[in-house]
């Protein structure tokens, strides 16, 4: 047991009868005075941690707000957009149910009129507005289209070559020359309708921009992570405040033209586990990559 020290300081001499100042220093009060140090230093440092873990609380619920915000506003504009796609849909069967009819009387009349050129010439414009018409209605099909993917083997080579025999005498007018890279034996397992559809309006993205001339270059890669195909052009390439919003529904760039046809890309990337993307080529023009990953593909080169 620590047993207090007494220390004499003298004020004058004891043996003059003076008194004495004591001071006591008790050991014990000295270890419960370095315990309480030892707290309050424990307690300052937890304080700190404490706040250091309050402020990244504070930026981890500031951040999880804001993504539920743009999930929040991403969720209001898939239920507009599916509001806007089923009304789509009705319209487009409606006018394509109109178009029928009209289209064959078109026939009809150009036969009858095949010796007068003047009214051949103008049917002809008619003919080209009723395509452009028809042209707008599948798209909107295809967009309000969300049935599941039907994979099947086939060779990419093939069909990129029947796309680019589809849209040939185009490539012809426009002076556009076509480059494929891609090996005859690649394969992709994938919905080959859908993926027709999705190289033909990448295709027909780069004619609208390729108005004078310039070449079209398609080519293929099979990697570890998956299958990509690549469509680039040579035209002014894409503005990078639209990179953004280049695939947006109803997005375009075009004095004419529904907005729709790289929405509908983006649409087949996804179904298929895939993406689509964008960027500027360094030598000019624009270049698309559809991914699709191994899990989804079964490809060989």
């Amino acid at each position: 047991m620590n047993k207090p020290i007494r220390i004499y300081e003298p004020s004058i001499a004891p043996e003059a009868g003076a008194s004495t100042s004591e001071v006591n220093i008790d050991l014990a009060e000295l270890s419960r005075d370095a315990s309480l140090e030892a707290v309050l230093a424990a307690w300052n440092d937890a304080t700190v941690r404490l706040q250091k873990t309050h402020e990244v609380l504070q930026t981890e619920v500031g951040r999880l707000t804001n993504e539920l915000e743009e999930k929040n506003r991403e969720l209001a504009m898939e239920n507009r957009l599916a509001d806007i796609g089923r009304m789509a849909s009705h319209v487009a069967h409606e006018v394509r149910n109109s178009l029928v009819p009209v289209t064959l009387y078109m026939s009809l009349l150009k036969r009858r009129l095949a010796d007068d050129s003047a009214s051949t010439e103008i049917l002809a414009k008619v003919e080209a507005g009723l395509t452009a018409l028809n042209t707008t209605v599948n798209d909107l099909l295809n967009f309000t289209a969300h049935r599941e993917p039907h994979p099947n083997t086939f060779f990419v080579r093939e069909l990129v070559g029947e796309v680019c025999e589809a849209v040939g005498l185009q490539l012809e007018a426009q002076a556009i020359r076509v480059v494929t890279d891609i090996a005859p034996s690649t394969e992709l397992s994938a919905d080959r309708e859908m993926f027709r559809r999705a190289i033909l309006n990448l295709v027909l993205n780069a004619l609208d921009v390729m108005t004078e001339g310039g070449d079209l270059v398609i080519t293929s890669f099979n990697g570890p992570n998956g299958f990509e195909l690549e469509v680039a052009d040579s035209g002014p390439g894409i503005n990078c405040e639209q990179l953004p919003r280049i695939f947006e529904p109803f997005f375009t760039t075009k004095s004419s033209g529904t907005g729709l046809g790289l929405a509908i890309v983006h649409r087949i990337a996804e179904t298929h586990g895939g993406r689509v993307t964008v960027v500027n080529c360094p030598e000019g023009g624009a270049a698309f990559t559809i991914h699709i990953p191994r899990r989804v593909m079964g490809a060989a080169a």
